[in-house]
């Protein structure tokens, strides 16, 4: 299983702010991507330096900066710098193990939260950082990867009101993408959950237990980030910062509303795992139960036998029974007749 938990100990005796990446390092370089756009224009490209990003200053375009890749520490200082950012939301950036959360610091929204995918059958959590001010937003990926392509293609297509709408829609379009992409998730693990009940049905092994552990453990990584997941865009949605308009508050709360049925979905599927664990603990006991049964019928079929057995296997000089040339088949007869006296029996008791 991969690991979830990250190292914070070399954070241990700084000051509060200082700027050290927490978490694993996916590429040597951060790649951004600037994205300007307004109702009539889309101008999308790669720049090296945030230095001049917001030049010339236009009230009516939107200025779109997407970071894949959290680890340059002076990349993320000049960020500050040109964007005004405090350096606790700077740490918080650099901290991949924060709960998903959001800080309204006046002239920006902070937020982060988490998403999830699949890596070789595992579910790996990652870090996205969101930085919304009044003209301009921020997001910040651990490493790079599709999660806002559609994002963009809506942006150089040009349709619906994602280029008519201002930034804070845009930050709406970022989270109800990473929403959506937990009921993915969501769909892949009820597959494997029902594979796992037809597993118990049939005949489970040790390997079914494994992945009732593995899958409740999924589960409880993604109840940890989804429960304050929801909590975040409520407060988002009824936030009377300025950065988010009234006619998007509305969209906040579909968002939240999705949130609420990933949380429903998640609780039924632990309800299911856990059921399936008492299943599977059952199945083994009465399994076990009917190898004892089995074991203990033939002891006790096998215990007069061997007392007969023993009697005549005595080395006494004077037994009646030696002598008779009829002794030996008439022991057996006795033998099998009560053997087939006492299966009778059992099976009328239906013990069998």
């Amino acid at each position: 299983m991969p690991r979830t938990k990250k190292r914070r100990s070399a954070k241990t005796g700084l000051p509060p702010g200082a700027l050290i990446h927490i978490g694993e390092r996916h590429a040597e370089k951060a790649k951004i991507t600037l994205c300007e756009y307004d109702e009539s224009r889309f101008e999308e490209r790669e720049i090296h330096t945030l230095e001049g990003a917001l030049q010339p200053p236009d009230k009516e375009a939107v200025t779109w900066v997407h970071i894949d890749g959290l680890q340059d520490v002076r990349l993320l200082e000049q960020m500050g710098n040109v964007f005004g950012l405090h350096p606790l939301t700077l740490e918080d950036i650099l901290n991949t193990e924060q709960r998903p959360k959001s800080e309204d610091h006046g002239d920006y929204l902070y937020v982060v939260l988490k998403r999830f995918h699949e890596n070789g059958g595992a579910l790996v959590s990652e870090q996205v950082s969101i930085v919304l001010g009044p003209n301009w937003l921020i997001s910040l990926q651990e490493k790079e990867g599709k999660l806002l392509d559609p994002v963009r293609d809506r942006l150089r297509n040009g349709k619906g009101r994602l280029r008519k709408s201002g930034v804070d829609y845009l930050a709406h379009a970022i989270l109800d993408g990473i929403v959506d992409s937990y009921f993915v998730i969501l769909d892949n693990l009820g597959e494997r959950i029902e594979d796992l009940e037809e597993a118990l049905v049939g005949r489970p092994s040790p390997e079914t237990l494994l992945t009732i552990q593995t899958l409740k453990r999924e589960m409880l990584l993604l109840r940890k980030s989804v429960w304050p997941l929801r909590e975040m865009i409520g407060s988002l949605a009824r936030s009377d910062s300025p950065l988010i308009r009234e006619p998007s508050v509305i969209y906040f709360r579909d968002v939240y509303d999705h949130a609420v049925q990933v949380i429903d979905t998640i609780e039924n599927y632990r309800d299911m795992l856990s059921g399936m664990l008492d299943i599977y603990l059952s199945t083994i006991s009465n399994r076990m139960n009917e190898i004892m049964k089995v074991l203990t019928i033939i002891a006790t079929v096998f215990m007069p036998l061997t007392f007969l057995a023993g009697v005549y296997g005595m080395n006494f000089k004077y037994m009646p029974e030696l002598e008779k040339p009829w002794g030996y088949f008439a022991l057996w007869g006795v033998m099998i007749v009560i053997a087939v006296f006492m299966l009778i029996y059992f099976r009328r008791k239906k013990w069998l």
